[in-house]
């Protein structure tokens, strides 16, 4: 069988052979010609193929090179948020600051502008370091406060430094009456057994006194010492006790974070 397939192999081979020979060169161009005409498209088309592919696999990124790409965004990213972050304090900080320009600008004292240098945690709630001293015109004495209200006084004096002892000290006295009434008294500073936040205490003369908690508590301008006008804080509750009255006050200030204040130097315009 296989030497019957190999003769009519053989004898094909012959033919084609011959028949090219017969046609001369005209006839065997023609034939390459019509060969080279139907597989033309499927040359083409792989061809087309071979692009594409190699265009994805060049297009195609390593798994190594996704993954420093990916750590370069995550740092990206963080770098984004610290910076978002950083301009939110700043945008705060310059609503404060507007805030309490304005309010220099319209009080009716002469003020010079301090920030907070220093606070130790012994004494937070007693003292605090400001950055303006006698060179400045600071001196003891001198009341200290925020757009907000009362924060304290000056105590010790250097060149360019002050001590500022707050309402919250026990040491500290403001004499101070309370908005709508004829209730006057002294706001102090309560020493806490607990270590928490010292109550803001104000002693009233008369235990007889009706006072509801929301009322407004100012300095009084009695002493000297305060001018009279600056509020200190918000009545919390009182009580009558055997000689007197009590109330507890929230301070108007927030002696938590405090970091821009302003001296009192004097009475009347900028």
């Amino acid at each position: 069988m296989m030497k019957r397939f190999n003769l009519a192999a053989l004898i094909i081979v012959v033919i084609l052979v011959g028949g090219f020979l017969w046609m001369g060169p005209s006839g065997t161009q023609r034939i390459q010609s019509a060969f080279l005409g139907f597989i033309s498209p499927f040359l083409k088309t792989g061809s087309a193929l071979e692009k594409k592919i190699t265009a994805v696999r060049h297009g195609l990124k390593t798994l190594a090179q996704l993954e420093v790409e990916n750590q370069q965004l995550s740092v990206r990213n963080k770098e984004l948020s610290a910076v978002n972050s950083m301009l939110r304090d700043l945008e705060a900080e310059n609503r404060q600051l507007r805030k309490a320009l304005e309010y220099r600008e319209r009080a009716e004292f002469k003020l010079v502008p301090a920030r907070i240098i220093a606070r130790d945690a012994s004494t937070w709630w007693n003292t605090v370091e400001i950055d303006r001293g006698t060179a400045e015109g600071i001196r003891r004495e001198m009341p200290v406060l925020t757009e907000s209200g009362l924060v304290g006084k000056v105590t010790v004096v250097s060149d360019h430094a002050a001590t500022v002892v707050l309402i919250s000290d026990e040491s500290c006295k403001v004499a101070a009456k309370i908005e709508g009434t004829r209730e006057q008294g002294i706001v102090s500073g309560e020493r806490d057994s607990g270590g928490g936040v010292p109550l803001i205490s104000m002693r009233i003369p008369s235990k007889q006194a009706e006072l509801e908690p929301g009322r407004k508590v100012y300095s009084s301008g009695v002493g000297g010492v305060y001018p009279a006008g600056i509020l200190i804080g918000v009545l919390r509750d009182f009580k009558a006790r055997e000689l007197d009255g009590y109330a507890t006050l929230i301070p108007a200030v927030d002696l938590t974070t405090l970091e821009d204040v302003f001296v009192v130097t004097g009475a009347g315009s900028q």
